[in-house]
């Protein structure tokens, strides 16, 4: 049985004092039975490691570069990321791709980076309005997909998250259907199946689509959805503590 992972990607958010206060908000309201994840931006994972020793919310980061290190400037490689204490980073994320242009040979190359280094990645995948009006949902995030695939194997995934993020449900108000996100979680693991069979029953794929506490419990309860990558709701304790409680709650029926 997968466990609940609900993960928050702060984007390009925070400060020193909210930080600590939404913290210090999420850790008063974990539920059992389901795994947290934060994820600052980079400038503040050390500071929000410290607010989370002694927790059970786990720490990530946005992004990682393909490079273990050299003359990139700007860059944060995945071995600085471990030494900050990162047990997650995400790769891919749609922002990613559509505003600074990164391909899929890039987020595969960032994937193995970060699983060099005991990392786990979270593999964002996903379509725009205009590929799911073309019914091209299914070719774009199994490319992506593939494109991991191609370079870990199935051996590489061990222990790896996918989150499947509709990119017109991001920021926009619209989310997918239960049944509309589960159709593309269960294509994404049988996928995985074709490789692995017990890689797919162990790999948890989040719905990374506007998730809130209004419709968490809606998506959560499909059988492929294993919890979520929240956007918006994550900067807000109490919304972020409603996502997971309804986790726990479906964990524990």
């Amino acid at each position: 049985m997968r466990d609940y992972l609900i993960a928050g990607n702060w984007k390009m958010n925070g400060s020193r004092a909210a930080n600590d206060a939404l913290v210090d908000g999420i850790r008063r309201s974990v539920a059992t039975g389901v795994e947290y994840l934060v994820c600052p931006p980079h400038p503040f994972i050390d500071q929000v490691a410290t607010r989370l020793s002694g927790s059970d919310v786990q720490l990530g980061a946005q992004n990682v570069s393909e490079y273990h290190e050299g003359a990139y400037t700007g860059e944060v490689s995945a071995a600085m990321l471990a030494e900050l204490g990162c047990r997650y980073v995400l790769v891919g994320h749609s922002e990613r791709r559509a505003l600074f242009a990164e391909l899929d040979e890039q987020v595969a190359a960032k994937f193995a980076a970060a699983i060099e280094h005991d990392i786990k990645p979270v593999l964002c995948v996903g379509e725009t309005l205009a590929q799911r009006q073309a019914n091209e949902t299914d070719a774009v995030v199994l490319a992506q997909l593939d494109a991991v695939l191609g370079i870990v194997g199935a051996a590489g995934f061990a222990g790896a998250v996918v989150a499947y993020e509709p990119v017109w449900a991001i920021g926009t108000g619209e989310t997918a259907t239960p049944e509309q996100a589960q159709a593309v979680h269960a294509l994404l693991r049988s996928r995985l199946a074709e490789l692995d069979a017990d890689l797919a029953a162990s790999t948890r794929i989040l719905y990374g689509g506007s998730m809130k506490p209004a419709n968490a419990h809606g998506l959560l309860s499909m059988p492929d959805i294993d919890g979520g990558l929240i956007g918006g709701a994550s900067l807000d304790a109490t919304q972020f503590s409603e996502i997971g409680a309804a986790a726990a709650a479906l964990a524990s029926s």
